[in-house]
């Protein structure tokens, strides 16, 4: 199989595998699903994964049938208040086990098809519990805050801008108002009064913004501007036409490690999910006889390339 396709195949693996995991606190061996957590009345007692929680039938539910109902169910436990969600996920599982008793009674076991979902359910949980000892657990918040450190080391300072401009239609309101302003009026109350920006409320601020966020003709004679306090003559855009007042300038400083830290903790989890997939791969044959579904796959991999490539 190209690498290529394996490689957006483990990043959908991936997905796959971080939707499944319970949520935490920020990192793997932190985690506790909320889901099955026993409820403040049941603290007092020591909660096990063998705690009994009901009984169905003479069949017991234990906290780890919980826990692995709250695994399978993580998207629909999210949409709901987590007072909810363990009698949610106890109502599941009496039924499941009510219609697991009657699929055995009818024989429903003895079936070719059931030991093949058998089969594939056996290595899903397996997938599961390799990835979050294997590999989840290895991206820790020491490693995330290493990963976070070596980013600023490397990060490089962009000049930043604070300005607010004035937004009319045509170049001769722009030149009356600039006229204005050259004679002493108060640029934030004339945006206010005159400018079509949504911002004019604020008096036209635009607050900070590097090169590469504004349209090309109001980048550059925003940047040209040398001076807190200059205004420039009026520029045109797609927009309109423009008058820019310089407030500040600043070298850009990178972000605090909260804003980051999941960013960086989902690139630890890509790398090491596929170091190790790459390492378990070694010498291991994989051939998709269907050269139909073969080659969609290579079309798909080839449009996720791209996409990547273009980011």
């Amino acid at each position: 199989m190209p690498y290529a396709t394996l490689r957006l195949v483990r990043t959908l693996t991936l997905a796959a595998l971080l939707a499944t995991m319970p949520a935490a606190s920020g990192f793997a061996q932190d985690a506790a699903p909320d889901a099955a957590a026993p409820d403040a009345a049941a603290e007092a007692a020591p909660v096990t994964p063998e705690t009994v929680v009901a009984t169905v039938g003479g069949h017991d539910i234990t906290e780890a049938d919980l826990s692995f109902a709250a695994e399978d169910m993580a998207q629909d436990l999210a949409q709901m208040p987590p007072d909810q969600r363990r009698p949610f996920l106890l109502r599941v599982l009496i039924d499941m086990k009510v219609m697991s008793t009657a699929a055995r009674a009818a024989d429903m076991d003895k079936t070719e098809l059931f030991a093949k979902r058998l089969a594939y359910l056996e290595e899903r949980a397996l997938r599961r519990a390799y990835f979050a000892e294997a590999i989840a657990g290895s991206v820790t918040e020491q490693s995330v805050r290493e990963a976070y450190d070596a980013f600023t080391a490397d990060f490089q300072p962009q000049e930043e801008i604070r300005a607010s401009h004035i937004l009319v239609e045509t170049e001769d309101e722009a030149k009356a108002i600039k006229a204005e302003l050259d004679g002493g009026a108060d640029f934030a109350a004339l945006a206010q009064e005159k400018s079509i920006d949504p911002g004019a409320a604020n008096g036209g601020d635009l607050g900070f913004f590097g090169k590469g966020m504004m349209v090309p003709p109001f980048e550059a004679a925003a940047f040209a501007l040398a001076e807190p306090g200059d205004v420039s003559e009026p520029v045109q855009s797609q927009f309109g036409w423009h008058i820019i007042k310089l407030a500040e300038k600043r070298q850009s400083q990178p972000p605090a490690f909260e804003q980051v830290a999941g960013q960086l903790q989902q690139q630890a989890l890509m790398r090491a999910f596929s170091d190790k997939v790459d390492t378990l791969m070694d010498g291991v044959e994989v051939d998709i006889v269907d050269p139909t579904l073969a080659a969609a796959l290579n079309a798909q991999s080839a449009a996720a390339e791209e996409g990547a490539a273009a980011q």
